[in-house]
């Protein structure tokens, strides 16, 4: 009888998290609210890695998620909209989605920024019909050391990722597998 509750109770969960997450997709934010949203992670952003607003300020283009979700049990998936800032404007406004199978539990929001660092790079996404990170680009994972400083290798990479503000229980900080998509508005 043991076994037979818990697997109830883990499909309970799991049906909980999938409709959690089907409900954020339904629930897409107004572009209003997704510009006020990027600039006020870009603000953030900028506070808190100097090193960070100056390889902004060589990127031919940003895609910018200022809240992305992450929830799973067993299963998770995460979810979060955001836009593609080219010359400080919003030029097409995107989500970025992906699922994942493992020892996973708990949730978690964080930020994450995508710098294209070359026309070439950011063309080929503005290109794609669903970009998936790792599979139709690699993005060099940045991570703040010492006084928000990035390494010389990441900062010569065509795509390079920043994911911050991560708040929750969940740890998980990677772009491998998020498949960003085009809104239609």
């Amino acid at each position: 009888m043991k076994n037979y509750s818990y697997s109830l109770a883990y499909r309970s969960l799991l049906a909980g998290l999938i409709l959690a997450m089907l409900s954020l997709s339904a629930n897409a934010a107004s572009k209003d609210e997704i510009d006020i949203n990027v600039e006020e992670a870009l603000s953030k952003f900028y506070q808190e890695s100097n090193a960070g607003k100056r390889l902004a300020e060589r990127a031919v283009g940003m895609l910018v998620f200022p809240r992305v979700i992450k929830a799973g049990i067993g299963i998770g998936g995460e979810y979060g909209e955001g836009a593609l800032v080219v010359d400080g404007q919003t030029i097409d406004y995107y989500n970025t989605a992906a699922a994942s199978i493992g020892l996973q539990f708990g949730a978690q929001v964080k930020s994450q920024i995508i710098m294209f660092m070359t026309d070439a790079a950011l063309e080929t996404f503005r290109n794609s019909e669903g970009w998936e990170a790792g599979v139709d680009g690699s993005v060099a994972l940045v991570e703040f050391g010492a006084g928000g400083e990035v390494s010389s290798n990441s900062a010569q990479a065509p795509i390079i990722g920043f994911i911050f503000s991560n708040k929750g229980l969940m740890y998980n900080l990677t772009f491998e597998g998020s498949k960003m998509t085009k809104l239609s508005r």
